[in-house]
């Protein structure tokens, strides 16, 4: 993920310095190599929380597309210190949380009241993304029910999947996922917001155990879907569904390199940004992504002629 997000922006800025760090064996807080850096992209596996907060003491533009529990909302939490730095940190910029978001706000312009959002996930990225996938369905998944946040053992609600073309479809279940705490906070009004993930028997009943296997160095096609349900201005109720099917990491890539795009358009408010807020301009977002080489999809119960 972090290769293509350093390919995509060079070549979309061949005018700006783009440099590759690792911050495994770089101080962030203290290299000279960021001193004329804008925005720095999170992307390498780990948490990010603490790489977070010293490039925002720094003053630069943070873009996280950290995706585990903990991590995202320690970094939710810095919301103050970027602020105070006049900084902008976007939490959850990759695959899910991110593009999800996106999505659901594009899709939410079609509504008068929203009132339930569900979110699958199918495929992995890279070897920590696939760990990642493994430790989501051994932990405890977050789900928002009606004014409360609660909690199910991951690997269990097995729920049928359809995701676009040509991935099909695909037994999903809860699993350890970020995107409900972080759609809650741009879609307050929301009172149900469920999580999923599609797993195989194997994959949930060793999800307790090591990896039995290494982890691939990238998987196949990958998915999300996004359906939203509430009412349009006539008080019908609507349902509607959108996603996208394309590798993992590409899409990761794209929607973390729309949004440095945004930032150096000076489109965002310094402080804390989430992918589906309403102050992002989600439209203008989006057509990035695609230009970044996403095809997004939505589903209009008309077959193609």
């Amino acid at each position: 993920m972090g290769r293509r997000i350093d390919k995509r922006l060079t070549l979309a800025h061949d005018s700006r310095r783009v440099i590759f760090v690792d911050p495994r064996v770089v101080d962030l807080a203290t290299t000279r190599r960021l001193d004329d850096i804008d925005v720095v992209v999170l992307a390498q596996s780990g948490p990010h929380h603490t790489a977070a907060v010293a490039l925002l003491d720094r003053g630069i533009h943070v873009v996280s597309v950290g995706d585990h529990v903990g991590d995202v909302a320690a970094m939710i939490d810095e919301a103050d210190r970027a602020d105070d730095n006049d900084a902008t940190l976007i939490v959850g910029a990759g695959m899910s949380p991110g593009l999800t978001g996106l999505i659901a706000r594009h899709l939410a312009g079609q509504f008068d009241s929203i009132d339930e959002i569900h979110i699958a996930l199918h495929g992995t990225a890279g070897p920590a993304c696939a760990r990642q996938h493994h430790r989501a369905l051994a932990g405890e998944a977050i789900a928002f029910d009606d004014g409360a946040f609660t909690t199910a053992r991951a690997g269990t609600g097995r729920e049928l999947a359809w995701f676009p073309e040509p991935v099909g479809a695909y037994d999903c279940y809860r699993a350890e996922l970020a995107f409900p705490m972080v759609l809650h906070r741009t879609f307050p009004q929301v009172s149900r917001i469920t999580a999923r993930m599609s797993a195989n028997r194997r994959d949930r009943f060793t999800s307790r155990l090591p990896m039995l296997t290494p982890p691939h160095k990238e998987g196949g096609v990958g998915a999300c879907r996004v359906e939203l349900r509430g009412a349009d201005a006539s008080g019908a109720r609507l349902t509607v569904i959108g996603g996208i099917a394309e590798m993992v990491g590409t899409a990761a890539a794209a929607t973390a390199c729309a949004f440095v795009e945004t930032l150096l358009r000076g489109e965002l408010r310094p402080g804390l940004v989430l992918p589906g807020d309403a102050t992002v301009d989600t439209t203008a977002v989006l057509r990035d992504v695609e230009r970044f080489g996403v095809r997004l999809q939505e589903f209009t119960g008309v077959p193609n002629a």
